[in-house]
């Protein structure tokens, strides 16, 4: 059926203004920090109900579990799709992106952003904020003070990278950590399907080992280089800039190195019982 050229420029009409709300509006320079946060929200909510149906319709397990653990395994799913997002957008700005480039002739270093690295920290705010909220509201079910501890410091400090535009980089290269994430949710995932015994397990055991190395240890040991080598743009920062910069990376690497304890040691009895 042909459709009319009335019927086609009305189409087209909608279009341009759909364009320019986004481009004038969501998209606004000042109004990305905002729209950015609340589109994170709503997108953990609408993960979360998705995973919910998805794990209904083809886990034969999900159904046994408690509430509880429903509630774990969906919430599970949101921070997968949030560290996979944030990894891919963090390795890009610190590693591919010259945005953050030393012989790039525009600032320092520590001052630097654009729209699209603010976007992308803002969307982890509000992930940061919905994970947090969740376990709160269920804690100590979804998590201990370790985690309160470790979710607050994150959510300070993104939120005051995105909002003031200092020090993203750091930011960036503190959130590559969350190339760990998917790998320690699939741990939990096979254990609570009952596959605790399983090669997969093991493996699964494996990955989190080498990744949590490179991801956690290493990385943060160059981060700290990085801030050692560019120390005289690091002073210009705000004070709380400066402070979160020395204090939230410091934290977090003993939180890293105490968490690595543990991995190594459940690797260890997961070998030992193979043999």
């Amino acid at each position: 059926m042909s459709v009319s050229s009335k019927t086609v420029m009305t189409i087209k009409s909608y279009q341009n203004q759909a364009q320019v709300l986004v481009k004038d509006y969501l998209l606004a320079d000042s109004l990305i920090p905002y729209t950015s946060v609340i589109g994170g929200i709503l997108a953990c909510k609408v993960i979360y109900d998705l995973t919910l149906l998805f794990s209904s319709k083809y886990f034969k397990s999900y159904p046994g579990l408690t509430k509880v653990q429903r509630v774990e395994w969906n919430n599970r799913g949101i921070s997968t799709v949030h560290a996979v997002f944030i990894a891919a957008m963090s390795l890009y700005f610190v590693f591919w992106s010259d945005l953050f480039a030393d012989d790039r002739l525009a600032g320092i270093v520590t001052f630097r952003s654009s729209a699209i690295s603010t976007f992308a920290l803002g969307v982890s705010v509000g992930y940061f904020v919905s994970d947090l909220g969740m376990i709160l509201w269920f804690y100590p079910s979804l998590g201990g003070r370790e985690y309160v501890l470790h979710h607050s410091l994150s959510l300070i400090s993104v939120a005051y990278s995105m909002f003031s535009g200092e020090a993203q980089l750091y930011t960036f290269m503190v959130l590559i950590s969350e190339v760990t994430t998917p790998e320690i949710n699939m741990r939990w995932f096979l254990d609570t399907a009952g596959l605790k015994r399983s090669s997969a397990y093991l493996l699964n055991g494996v990955v989190i080992f080498f990744a949590w190395l490179v991801a956690r240890i290493l990385l943060f040991v160059y981060l700290f280089y990085h801030v050692y080598l560019h120390f005289h743009q690091v002073i210009e920062l705000h004070p709380f800039g400066y402070f979160l910069v020395f204090v939230v990376p410091s934290v977090l690497a003993v939180m890293n190195l105490m968490w690595f304890g543990k991995i190594i040691k459940g690797l260890k009895k997961t070998l030992t019982k193979r043999q």
